[in-house]
């Protein structure tokens, strides 16, 4: 509740900034008279559709995403960027015209004056927003529990960083230890609940929302665990530095009011990003599904001619956050394959493959009908493969980190897919995991068109599979 009137707060003052902008602008640019104008500009129509552009904007680039313990600086610095290029991008847009009538040097004043008019409005407005914000945080309201893992003493300089700086929002309500002895201890008043083994539990006992990881050398296997037992749960783990070498690639270093901290897993690809992949995707799918759709005809009857049984399949996956869904294939192999053995891997030379079967798997084309699946949100083009429910419990006991495959959507086609073969065995997954757990650190529009081609070159020359 508290979050939702934060975003309202948010949406209201730049709503009220942006359009104040403009306001100014045009009283500066018509009304003080010291300017030629050789047609009278309207002024509500101009002010709705800049507003619409740059809540898009900044909805695009995260500028409306948890604000939680963000730096007011980072903020302010990513405006900056943004509405620079915004008002760059408007000069093409709107001042057109104007341009080509060679009146260049005006136009330039004219676009530095708007840009510096929203800069430091919009930047106001977002000022006293964290104040309000902070200002309620060091009264008790929005705050967050969390608990540190270790018991030791950079344990306690964090947690005494936490209580003399309330401005963060951070409520430590307990710890977890590593060392049986330090069971059933306390520090300034907060005592010890268990061990790491304890977090899930803790967790949702005490609606945990921040994880701070403060550990001592030689405790390298503790924070695979915590990120395991942190799995499915919607909470932000931080490191205390000394570790940093443990997760080099996976990390991104912050500051608690000087005190440095390790965001671990941060979601790497930004806000814009991540919304134009969606759009992509969309696009995309429907393009493909209509273009190919001879194709699908064709494959459908080979299917039909060569065995018994229907062309398409569904088969029960996790996808994004653990939630199932249902992914349809065209089918490759004989009707009711598990119906003996179980769920198992396919094999290089699996007889349960038809003869058309090997030909589209090959080619990767019994993926076509997955865009449906994407067109639906429950897949993306480029991702891990949607791996089901009974193997991902399975290989979660396994390998450690698997689940973080989850975290993202899964893909027809990825980083894993295109490097290695088909799973056959545990090594083969262990592999997979290190390409997809890549895929997901390095994940950018540009890396999902690296994929793409390369995918497009496997299906034209039948490479990729098994060799």
């Amino acid at each position: 509740m508290i979050e939702r009137l934060e975003k309202i707060l948010v949406f209201g003052i730049d709503f009220l900034m942006i359009n104040l902008a403009w306001l100014l602008y045009y009283y500066f640019r018509v009304e003080t008279g010291w300017f030629a104008i050789f047609t009278q500009p309207e002024l509500l129509l101009p002010m709705f559709v800049l507003y619409l552009y740059w809540f898009i904007l900044f909805f695009f680039v995260g500028m409306y995403q948890k604000w939680f313990a963000e730096s007011r600086f980072d903020e302010l610095s990513r405006l900056f960027k943004i509405t620079a290029v915004g008002t760059f991008i408007l000069f093409f847009l709107i001042l057109y015209d104007d341009f080509q009538s060679g009146v260049t040097s005006e136009i330039r004043f004219f676009i530095f004056v708007y840009w510096g008019i929203l800069l430091v409005s919009v930047s106001f407005g977002r000022l006293l927003v964290r104040s309000i914000q902070r200002r309620l945080l060091i009264n008790g309201i929005g705050r967050h529990n969390g608990v540190i893992v270790g018991f030791n003493p950079r344990a306690f300089k964090i947690h005494s960083s936490l209580k003399k700086h309330r401005a963060l929002g951070i409520d430590i309500v307990a710890y977890l230890a590593v060392l049986d002895k330090n069971l059933n201890a306390s520090n300034d008043g907060i005592k010890v609940k268990g061990k790491v083994e304890d977090l899930s539990k803790l967790i949702d006992a005490e609606h945990i929302s921040e994880i701070i990881i403060a550990l001592e050398k030689h405790e390298e296997k503790v924070l695979y665990k915590v990120i395991q037992f942190c799995d499915g749960k919607k909470v932000n783990i931080k490191i205390v530095p000394d570790l940093y070498e443990i997760i080099s690639g996976q990390a991104r270093t912050n500051q608690i009011y000087g005190f440095p901290l390790i965001d671990i897993m941060p979601q790497l690809m930004p806000a814009w990003e991540k919304k134009l992949k969606r759009i992509f995707d969309l696009v995309i799918s429907f393009f493909a599904l209509a273009v190919t759709f001879p194709m699908v005809i064709l494959i459908s009857a080979a299917i039909k001619l060569d065995t018994k049984g229907p062309v398409f399949y569904k088969q029960r996956r996790s996808g994004l956050n653990g939630k199932m869904f249902d992914v349809y294939k065209f089918r490759s192999m004989v009707e009711d394959a598990e119906k003996l053995s179980g769920p198992v891997w396919a094999t290089k030379h699996d007889p349960r493959i038809t003869r058309v079967g090997r030909i589209i798997r090959t080619m990767r084309l019994d993926e076509f009908p997955q865009f449906f699946n994407v067109l639906k949100g429950e897949m993306s083009l480029v991702g891990p493969r949607p791996e089901r429910p009974f193997f991902v419990d399975q290989l979660a006991k396994e390998i450690p980190l698997y689940k973080r495959r989850l975290s993202v959507r899964p893909g027809i086609t990825g980083w894993a897919q295109v490097k290695h073969k088909y799973d056959e065995d545990l090594d083969d997954v262990k592999m997979k995991v290190r390409y997809d757990l890549f895929y997901i650190e390095n994940m950018s529009l540009r890396m999902d068109m690296k994929i793409i081609f390369r995918t497009i070159f496997i299906m034209l020359f039948g490479k990729g599979h098994f060799d």
